[in-house]
Order: C-alpha cells, then structure tokens, then sequence
C-alpha cells in the first residue's frame, strides 16, 4: 500500500489559517492594529476603502522592521514575542503565534512599506496570495504602512459571504473602537472613503470614551477603581438611568486585551441589581490588570476569549468594585437619619423659594405705629350651634319629601324596555348588543380590554394586541414599499456613533418603505424629515433612538433578517402602552383589527393576545 499522507504547501496551509484568523475585513484590521501597537507607535491611521473590501491600510510611526524582519513577517509562526516555553504565561503583547500576517497575505494583495530608525532607505515587499511579487528599497518614513487589497480575491466564495459595505464598515468600526479605548494614550484616527470618521487626540480615558462614543457620555460616566493583591480595576460604568437595551457599549480588557466574558457580564449586571429594569444592560468600559501567568490567553484564534486560574475570585473583585463605585458616587439610593424627613436639601437650593421667604419675612418685621393686630381669641363662638341647626334642616327635608330610610325603592319603566316586550309579542327576534353598542367594551387596570361576545366574554392584553396589529402591518408595509409617511414641520437632527451611524446607511430603503424620510446631514448626523403617518408621537428623535436600540437589542438576542427585525422593532416602540387609557373607539378598532391579522393569538413575545371565556366557564364559576 502506497503512503498517501503528505505535507501541504504553505500557500494552502495559509489558506486553511486564514479561515481561523481571518474572517472578515474587520479581522484583518484588528491583527493590523494590534502589530502597529507592539512596534511602540504613538500616533495610528487607518485608511478604509469600499469597507475594506477593496482596501485596509493601517500606518504607524513604530520602531519599523529591518529588510530581513520585513521579510520574516509573513512566514507562518515567525514571531519576535516568543522564545520558549515559559514565555506563553508571560505574554504582555498583542500578536504571538506568527500567523496572523501569512494568513492575511494568503488571502489578499498585500503591499508593506517599513523603515527603522537607524536606515537610511526603507523596504517595500509586495505579495499576492502567499507569492512575493516584489522586493525592493523605498524612501519611507519612519515606521510601518501596511495596505492590505481586495480581501480574498483569489477565494471568492469567502468574498461572497461578506455583508453590504455598512455591515462591514459597522464591524470594522467596532474593531478600531475597542483598540482605540485600550490606549488612549495613543492618537488614533479612521478615513472611510476619504470621509474622516475618528480623529482621536492621546489624553485621559474618560476623553478617549467621549471622543468614540459622543459627548453623550460626559455626564454618565462613574469612575470604579479597585485595587487588590490579586488583580487590580479600574476604569468607568455608566449610571443607571443611561442604561439601554443592547449590550453593544460593554467593554472588559485584561492587560490591555479586549476579552468576550459572560461571567464577568454577569458580574457587573448583579452590581446593578434593583437599580435597573431586568431586560436592560449598563455601560461599563473596565480594565483588569493581572500577572500573566494567572490566565491563558491562547484559547480561541481571535484571542478574545481567556481562562483564570481562579474565576470567582475575580467575579467577586469586579462585582464588588461596580457596587462600591456606583455607592461612592451617589447613584444607589441612601437614607440619611439625620435629615427631617419634612424636608430636603432641595428646599435650601431652591432659589425662587428663598426670594418668597425673604419677602414674606420683611413684611412681617414691618409695622407702624399705629397699626395694631386684631384680637382673634373665642374664633369657636361663631360656630356654636352650626351642627343642630344642619341637622334640623336636613330633618326638615326628609319630612317634607316623605322619604325614610325604610321606604321601599320605585322602578319607572324605560321606552327601551317597552319596545323589547313588544318585539318579543311580535315573535321578532331580539339582536343582541353588537360590539360597537356603548357600554359592551371596557378596560380593566388601563391595562386590559373586556368585550362582549354573543356566548361569553372576550379579555385582550392591550400592549401584546396592538404590537401584533403594528407588526403584521409593518411587514407587509416592507414587503410591498408603501408605507406612508407625513412630514415633520420641524425637521430634527440626530448625531450618532460611527457604529450607528453605518447601521441607518444600510437599513436606509427599509426605512424609506416604513414611511421614514431620513437624510444625511453632515458628519454623522441625520436629519428626520418625516415619520411613519400612522403614529401618533410628538418627539420624532425620541423615536428614531428608541428604535435603533431596539433593533440592536433584537439583533443580539434574536436571529431575525433586517426586515422582520425592523417591523417588530417599530412595533414594539410605537405601540399602545400598559396604563394608556382607551376611548370605546380605540377599543373596537384594537378588537377589530386583532381577529383580522394572520396570527392573533400570540403577541411578540410569544404570550397570548386573548382569552375568551364562554358561558359554560362562566357558570362554573358560580355553579357546583
């Protein structure tokens, strides 16, 4: 039998690693990056082109590599980070396992220029699909320029599995942003099709998280900061009322790592316990510093995911630094026993309440001469005498209208019930109240709606109703594009994140055809001109917002496609809430348009819409 195990070439053995490593456009920024921070630069630009499908170019002013380390670097486990053994619990470093930069000139036309301090010409290497095209001296400035060309060119199944341009610019920005908040002494900035989207001045890390994620931020931001023998913390949570659906702003590194962690999720989430309703999530960007050997970060190709030796123990240190910062900074709520219960500091800084005091006391001060106050003693005198007299009067009335308490109560008859008896004399039958009769539909705890049936009783959960209606619509809105829309008398502008921003770009036409009338208004910044005609809503900014975190909160926790997303999105957000009270009117129509969707009987979120109880349930109530 002939041997039929062999050793592949390293250009498939690249391809193959590439899969792992490279995933997307995204992926190969962040390996990029992560390079540049290693060679010591201090100012990092990224250059983005048709979302990096078409171009990646990272340049530093790093120490730079030498002809022959130039070369080294695109060798499969070419690395300067380790030596042996011992150096994997050490590792301090972003890239270590030397494959990164093969797997991406695997798969890619990649064009490197480097020069280091001491050279006087830099080199310039130019390789297509592990093939090295070019090998040559350039005049270069000091540090590294790496561009990286039409990803996955010579693999176009892979390149058929990319998203539109703004999923993969919305990937792409979430990269830079989470290297981008690891050092913030670090300027850093990002063009995407020569549009400047981050330009981000080296300062302290409060700055760093204004400047990526909006001046928003300024006034919701706590400083935590723990420091034991075992691991150290420090960095910001965000203030309870801020908190949003989406999980999107949660950050946690580990040595300057960013790490993917449920557990320390969950630990974070338990601080806030009873300060925030349960379906919502904080923001927190947290730095955990630890002695390398207590973790293992070579568990997943991306190295986002890591092991410690002694997870509780850095669930509880996390935990209880969240706890304490948010106590330190008066976000829980706390009982001073030394303070009045009648009253607050408030009252003392209340300006307005001061000037009225002011006031009220220099008059009482004041008083002529001869002006004397009024003797106000036996005020009781004048009503002696007022309880018999109301008493008699009352007496008075009942003896002359001959009512007493013992009289039995008349009953008039009504036009209604005499033209009923005669109908029934005629043998006509009598119709039964229809639903639009008044009096037949009803809410109970402005929450549910009672309505009459011809064999029982119908209760409907009003929210879970009317989300069903929206949602059915919405959809069918989206599938035929003609959702109407009414114009904003005062257009209102809206700035977003980068990440936001790119996320409106792609779901621009499903809006459109949900009656939304958007339009780009400057660097981020969008401009409302029109909402949906059929909701009723004074604040169009407060709605585009709402929406946008919904839909990334049903983006991450359901697998939706974008425009059944959208629709239950927008349903959940304009729907009639629990505690709106109803007129009979928006009752019917609520009844009507219910029994008239495909699916009535289950809302969004998978509860019932409707109970019906007929008469036979009913009598067993009262019957044995």
């Amino acid at each position: 039998m002939s041997d039929i195990i062999q050793l592949l070439p390293d250009a498939i053995a690249n391809q193959i690693a590439a899969g792992e490593v490279v995933q997307r456009p995204s992926s190969a920024l962040k390996e990029m990056l992560e390079n540049a921070i290693d060679a010591g630069a201090t100012d990092i630009k990224v250059i983005i082109k048709e979302a990096g499908k078409t171009l990646m170019q990272v340049i530093d002013n790093g120490k730079g590599m030498s002809l022959t380390d130039a070369r080294m670097s695109f060798e499969r486990h070419a690395t300067s980070k380790i030596r042996n053994s011992e150096d994997l619990f050490a590792i301090r470093t972003f890239g270590f396992r030397g494959e990164a930069m093969a797997s991406i000139a695997a798969v890619a036309q990649v064009e490197l220029k480097t020069k280091t301090e001491e050279d006087e010409l830099g080199s310039l290497i130019c390789i297509e699909g592990s093939e090295v095209k070019k090998q040559e001296p350039v005049v270069t400035p000091q540090g590294t320029s790496i561009a990286v060309k039409n990803l996955f060119f010579n693999v176009p199944a892979r390149r058929n599995f990319l998203k539109s341009n703004p999923v993969e610019l919305k990937h792409i920005v979430e990269e830079f942003q989470r290297v981008a908040l690891s050092y913030p002494e670090i300027s850093f900035s990002l063009i995407n099709n020569d549009i400047e989207l981050f330009k981000l001045s080296p300062g302290k890390l409060s700055q760093r998280i204004v400047g990526v994620f909006g001046k928003n931020y300024q006034g919701q931001l706590v400083s935590c900061e723990e420091d034991t023998p075992h691991v150290k913390i420090k960095g910001y949570v965000g203030k309870p009322e801020n908190a949003k659906k989406s999980r999107g702003e949660q950050y946690f590194f580990v040595n300057n790592r960013y790490i993917k962690s449920h557990y320390l999720n969950h630990a974070v989430s338990n601080a806030y316990e009873g300060l925030m309703a349960a379906d919502q999530h904080p923001f927190y960007v947290l730095f955990l510093e630890i002695d390398p050997s207590h973790i293992d970060i070579n568990v997943h190709p991306t190295k986002t995911e890591i092991k410690f030796d002694d997870e509780r123990t850095i669930y509880s240190v996390v935990k209880a630094g969240v706890k304490q910062a948010l106590g330190a900074h008066n976000v829980v709520p706390t009982l001073d026993f030394s303070m009045d219960v009648n009253f607050t500091e408030n009252w003392n800084h209340d300006e307005v309440r001061k000037e009225e005091l002011s006031r009220e006391n220099s008059y009482k001060t004041y008083s002529s001469p001869s002006f004397k106050k009024q003797d106000t003693s036996g005020w009781e005198k004048l009503f002696e005498g007022t309880k018999d007299h109301s008493e008699s009067i009352r007496k008075e009335a009942f003896d002359q209208n001959n009512v007493h308490p013992s009289t039995e109560l008349m009953t008039f008859s009504s036009r209604a019930n005499e033209e009923e008896e005669e109908k029934r004399e005629e043998n006509i039958p009598v119709v039964p109240p229809v639903e639009t009769n008044t009096g037949t539909t009803f809410q109970v705890e402005l929450s549910y709606i009672v309505a009459q049936l011809g064999a029982g009783l119908l209760l409907l959960d009003q929210q879970a109703s009317h989300e069903r209606i929206l949602y059915e619509r919405y959809l069918k809105q989206l599938q035929n594009n003609g959702g109407a829309s009414q114009q904003c008398l005062f257009p209102q502008s809206i700035s977003l994140s980068p990440t936001d921003f790119a996320l409106v770009m792609d779901l621009q036409e499903e809006m459109n055809s949900l009656g939304f009338i958007v339009e780009e208004f400057g660097k981020q910044t969008l401009l409302i001109k029109g909402v949906p005609a059929d909701i009723q809503i004074n604040n169009e900014k407060a709605l585009f917002e709402g929406l946008l975190e919904q839909f990334k909160h049903f983006k991450s926790e359901l697998s939706l496609d974008n425009r059944e997303n959208l629709a239950r999105s927008l349903a959940k957000k304009s729907s009639i809430k629990k505690g709106t009270k109803l007129n009979h009117q928006e009752m019917e129509t609520i009844v009507g348009q219910l029994f008239a969707c495909q699916n009535p009987n289950y809302g969004l979120s998978g509860n019932k819409t409707f109970v019906k109880l007929d008469l036979s349930k009913i009598r067993s109530f009262f019957e044995k």
